[in-house]
């Protein structure tokens, strides 16, 4: 492959389907000063894309994001062409770059990439969108795999700002780096990942919606009971039942089973049979008007959360486990604002109302671990701020009236309360350890670099915190020690600690820590 023009330089890109993600990488391309020549099997949507990207592009000029002469020259580059994968693609003979950004079916990028091959020049870069399928696969059919990379935008283009540069086993690094410069002139961040199934950004996200189907599924809470946490507790722009309704049921279970699949069934990836049979039911989510929500006129109908009771807690006595500290303190703060008292035996009195603060634990194994009365347990998640939503957890025994007891306890200030079932790892423990877990197997498998990991996780998923960060900032440790709780109540290897986590967690460093 010949150096040709590096990616800084680049001035003409072809793109070969015009559907939404097409028309977002023509638009920031136009903007950036590129020529696009725009393809499509349907010239129709050709047409329809380009005044989609003027439109766009205008509306930034009415906010004053870009100057009028600017955005009109930008519209301008943007080129309809007639190339197909019937008629060839002898329009792209002049592109520098040719990314596809066609349907995700193997048998119709294969089409598109070895037309494409057949009419640029030899030292244009050959990119494909595709966010799940092998890019060893599609540069192994070309006569020139070294040019052939994964170029994998998010959507919305204009709005994500990141870009996943992915290099097959044949890519050659000029071409990866020409890309990770194009990725830059066009505002977006690009990270560099290996060809693994869902390269980054969809590998380190299994964690957040398979936990939370898991939970859900084992009656453990409702999904709006898990959003309601993961949002107002561990802090999430949205839970996680409300983005499986935003991406549509029928794209996230297909992923997920592809992903399974492809990871020869690694157990940490495994989808949950539930949703499977939601999907069969066309319950995917906003495109259909339901999903795990009813939808009117594409707004939410979020169900009603039912108001805590409200009970004399003067007279209440509380004992407060001390197994965690710095977890009971919390705790016994909270306790003594509601105005109950705080019982200060070494064991509990008999009339007293147990608290425990477990760590990967049900209420059940934390209660029979201390030596308590299940019958008078409740569990309280100390992992997220407590100044924020708290989860409460009972075993199958615990009697209602010390259920009420705590619920209106901890609502006393007027917080929100989660009431859920016995669960290892309660909601946000367990979802939260998983994220940890994943990302940091992402690391261990050296998809990416431990910093690109946690930057393309926050930038394309939004989470408040990547992987690894969230780890340092839970305790490294505390996440081991919940998975290992979870793996040894469940005897199942999705719990097992990575051993990137696990080694470093040992060590006391930070799992952005590479070696």
């Amino acid at each position: 492959m010949n150096d040709g023009a590096k990616g800084s330089d680049l001035t003409t890109v072809g793109i070969v389907g015009a559907g939404v993600m097409g028309r977002g990488i023509a638009q920031v391309a136009g903007e950036c000063g590129m020529t696009v020549l725009l393809a499509d099997a349907q010239p129709q949507a050709v047409s329809e894309a380009i005044k989609a990207c003027a439109g766009m592009i205008r509306r930034k000029i009415s906010k004053g994001q870009l100057g009028s002469a600017e955005g009109e020259a930008a519209i301008a580059r943007i080129v309809p062409t007639a190339a197909s994968p019937s008629g060839g693609y002898a329009d792209f003979a002049s592109c520098d770059l040719v990314i596809e950004a066609v349907v995700e079916r193997m048998d119709v990028k294969h089409a598109v990439l070895a037309g494409v091959e057949e009419a640029v020049r030899d030292d244009c870069i050959i990119a494909t969108n595709t966010s799940s399928l092998s890019v060893t696969g599609f540069a192994a059919r070309a006569r020139s795999p070294g040019r052939v990379a994964g170029f994998h935008f998010f959507n919305p283009v204009p709005l994500m700002k990141i870009v996943e540069v992915v290099g097959g086993e044949l890519t050659d690094e000029r071409a990866l780096e020409r890309l990770c410069d194009v990725a830059r002139r066009m505002g977006h961040v690009p990270v560099r990942a290996t060809d693994t199934p869902g390269f980054l950004v969809n590998h380190a996200g299994r964690a957040f919606g398979t936990a939370a189907l898991r939970i859900v599924s084992e009656g453990i809470a409702t999904f709006a009971d898990v959003d309601r946490v993961m949002t107002q507790s561990a802090g999430f722009r949205m839970g996680p039942f409300e983005l499986l309704d935003l991406t549509g049921l029928d794209v996230s279970h297909d992923v997920m089973e592809s992903i399974y699949h492809q990871y020869y069934e690694e157990p940490r990836y495994r989808p949950v049979a539930f949703a499977a049979r939601r999907r069969t039911a066309g319950l995917f989510g906003r495109k259909t008007g339901r999903g795990f929500y009813l939808y009117a006129d594409g707004r939410q109908e979020k169900p009603s959360e039912e108001a805590p009771p409200s009970l004399d807690l003067l007279s209440v006595s509380v004992w407060v486990s001390q197994r965690y500290a710095e977890a009971g303190d919390a705790i016994a703060g909270i306790v003594r604002a509601s105005g109950a008292r705080i019982d200060t035996e070494k064991r509990p009195s008999p009339d007293s109302v147990i608290l425990l603060t477990p760590f990967g634990e049900d209420t059940t194994t934390a209660a029979l671990a201390e030596g308590h009365d299940p019958s008078r347990a409740i569990a309280v998640d100390c992992l997220t701020p407590l100044s924020r939503r708290r989860t409460i957890m009972r075993t199958p025994i615990t009697r209602p009236d010390i259920v009420a007891t705590a619920w209106a306890l901890f609502a006393a200030d007027g917080s929100a309360v989660t009431v859920i079932r016995d669960s290892p790892g309660f909601i946000a423990q367990r979802i939260l350890a998983a994220i940890v877990n994943i990302g940091s197997d992402v690391a261990q498998q050296r998809v990416a670099t431990p910093a690109d990991i946690d930057r393309a996780v926050e930038l394309g998923l939004g989470y408040p915190k990547g992987p690894l960060g969230l780890g340092d900032e839970l305790g490294a440790r505390r996440v081991l020690d919940t998975l290992a709780a979870m793996h040894a109540f469940y005897g199942d290897p999705r719990y097992r600690a990575s051993p990137w986590l696990k080694r470093r967690a040992l060590l006391g460093v930070s799992l952005l820590c590479d070696d």
